[in-house]
């Protein structure tokens, strides 16, 4: 007899929705997945509604696999005005696929992604745009055939978060689809197990806001004093060193992947690969890389107008307070402000004397690299990774929300490599399931920032992966004191 299941750890910070399902296409398969999802929600305390009303959270709808849905049909972007609603609920598409079905389109993009020249026949699908196979084959090159599959689905689907049930007669597995490129595997269990999964999943994506409502302070800092400073000269240098790496993956537009009107209320226009920062200890503030959602950003030949000043956080923590430059283009920072700042948080301050051009207090940490890859294995001596509290394993946040800058912060607030000054460890690191990593550096005379990351990409000591677990991690002792990767 199998011994019980223990229950997962869930974040103690859930809220109550109020949840609605509105039929699209449907079989006897997933009207039976809807009613095991719907009684998830009502068994959880969560409110069903009949029809979406007032201020629904959550809408939940259907659409068939490989079919395209007329945009003026998807509730992505037809809701709100349909239903008369006071504000944006999020949708949910479940998508059935048989078990042929999905591993014939797998092998599809496996095939083409093994030709020695990519043929874009193999990447046109009704309702995609006609570039889309760039896309596609970049996210096949990145994340491997499932990846691909994903944006196929969310484009002919209108939709970005996408439940994908895979099964025939019955469900036996479901990938959960997001914007950034998530696909965690949930296994069919006996019981509720599958159905209670799959609800508590979609709860902790909606029960945290996105903290991106930046707050410009006063006082623009002059021109003479921002060209004399070091970090933003540091900062250039970093993206031109991280691009000869190929450390950020390339930014999605979706005007590449699909034809839609505007879809500034939904999701933005494009969305960013990554981003940086770095302290300058004159101003006391970070210098990052601005938001790649207001317009597109290379991160690999950014200029000083892709650079912002991040001085603190609200005290409400709904987003960044920022400075802004005078004579320079100010855009907003990256829609991960908080979340850099935020690592500071709990961790402890040094002081630079001797070996720096600036005597300052600052905090232990220099500079925090965040880019959707994953880390195949580090040199114990050399780095430190610092695990997250389990429940963001099994449900994962996503990403320029509260709940992931704080998921960072306590992970870093751990870190020894951080807390004693005599730990000969430079580089500490997490892994964000489903979403990618985040780099920290300590400062160390005669090195350039974010140099200590570049030279331990180069040597081994990091070992960057396009691969990102989708769920539970941990580092298992290899050879040389080497740490290896280990999923399940």
């Amino acid at each position: 007899m199998m011994p019980p299941t223990q229950p997962r750890p869930v974040h103690p910070w859930l809220k109550k929705l109020q949840v609605a399902f509105v039929p699209g296409e449907t079989s006897a398969l997933m009207e039976e997945v809807v009613d095991g999802l719907l009684e998830q929600f009502e068994s959880l305390g969560h409110e069903i509604q009949d029809s979406p009303r007032g201020r629904t959270d959550l809408v939940m709808t259907t659409a068939q696999f490989g079919q395209s849905l007329p945009w003026r049909k998807a509730l992505f972007f037809t809701a709100r005005k349909r239903f008369e609603l006071e504000n944006n609920p999020a949708i949910y598409t479940l998508v059935q696929v048989g078990t042929r079905e999905y591993q014939a389109a797998l092998d599809h993009f496996q095939t083409a992604l093994e030709r020695e020249l990519p043929d874009p026949a193999d990447f046109e699908f009704p309702g995609l745009a006609p570039d889309s196979h760039r896309v596609l084959l970049e996210q096949s090159r990145r994340g491997g055939p499932i990846l691909a599959l994903e944006r196929q689905v969310q484009a002919q689907a209108k939709s970005i978060r996408i439940l994908l049930i895979v099964g025939d007669d019955r469900p036996l597995w479901a990938h959960h689809f997001d914007l950034v490129g998530a696909h965690p595997r949930i296994e069919m269990v006996e019981g509720n197990g599958f159905y209670q999964d799959l609800a508590l999943r979609m709860v902790t994506v909606l029960s945290t806001e996105e903290v991106t409502a930046h707050e410009v302070m006063e006082g623009l800092i002059p021109r003479a004093e921002w060209t004399a400073l070091e970090a933003p000269k540091g900062m250039l240098a970093a993206g031109s060193e991280l691009g000869r790496r190929g450390f950020f993956t390339e930014m999605v537009r979706i005007a590449d992947l699909v034809a839609v009107p505007a879809v500034s209320e939904g999701v933005a226009n494009q969305y960013s690969e990554g981003c940086f920062a770095t302290w300058e200890p004159k101003l006391g503030a970070l210098i990052a890389t601005v938001t790649g959602s207001a317009r597109p950003v290379d991160k690999h030949a950014i200029g000083e107008d892709d650079l912002a000043v991040i001085v603190g956080v609200r005290p409400d923590g709904k987003g960044a307070r920022v400075r802004h430059v005078t004579g320079k283009r100010n855009d907003p920072p990256s829609s991960e402000a908080v979340e850099l700042m935020e690592m500071d948080g709990l961790l402890p301050k040094i002081r630079l004397d001797e070996g720096w051009t600036t005597q300052a207090t600052v905090p232990v940490l220099r500079s925090k690299l965040h880019g959707h890859r994953g880390v195949a294995a580090y040199d114990s001596g050399r780095a430190e990774h610092v695990p997250l509290e389990p429940a963001y394993y099994h449900y994962p946040v996503s990403c320029a929300t509260q709940a992931q800058a704080l998921a960072i912060r306590d992970a870093f607030a751990k870190s020894a490599a951080l807390r004693d000054s005599g730990d000969p460890r430079q580089l500490v690191f997490t892994v964000l399931p489903g979403h990618g990593v985040v780099i920290a550096e300590k400062w160390l005379p005669g090195k350039a920032p974010f140099q200590l990351m570049w030279e331990a990409m180069d040597n081994g000591e990091l070992e960057i992966s396009n691969r990102i677990p989708q769920g539970m991690l941990r580092y298992v002792p290899g050879p040389n004191g080497r740490m290896i990767l280990q999923e399940g």
